[in-house]
């Protein structure tokens, strides 16, 4: 359940129509989906987000695309963030992301979760050679 009620006509506000067609343009498709619509509840809001969302998302850099997005179903899966899941993965497999890839990813999402949390459990002092600061003369 939500904890507000997004606005009738959203895009009567001049901010949320300008990300709205942004996003339109961006990801060429028409739907908006509820993310953005519960975030246009603070047009100050919704525009910050989208900004670092297209620049970080949309943008090409040094990795692919669907790198990108299996990163981020891998952090929202660690944060328990379903609706984040279910986003990235329809956003992955449109990419390019297959089921083959998709099920080493959660294989390496769960061994992560499990050595993590023994490293945790056991306080395991950071190894000289993996410490950057170390290797400073």
């Amino acid at each position: 359940m939500s904890t507000i009620t997004p606005a009738e006509n959203l895009e009567a506000d001049h901010r949320v129509k300008a990300v709205f067609d942004d996003i339109r343009a961006t990801r060429k498709s028409d739907f908006i989906n509820n993310m953005w619509l519960y975030l246009a509840f603070d047009p100050a809001l919704l525009e910050r987000t989208w900004a670092e969302v297209k620049t970080v998302m949309a943008t090409p850099s040094t990795l692919d695309p669907v790198i990108k997005e299996m990163l981020y179903i891998a952090v929202s899966v660690t944060n328990g963030c379903s609706y984040c899941v279910h986003s990235h993965t329809a956003a992955a497999k449109a990419k390019g992301m297959t089921d083959a890839q998709y099920a080493e990813l959660l294989s390496i999402i769960s061994l992560a979760g499990k050595t993590n949390q023994l490293a945790l459990g056991l306080q395991v002092p950071v190894d000289s050679a993996f410490d950057a600061d170390a290797a400073k003369p």
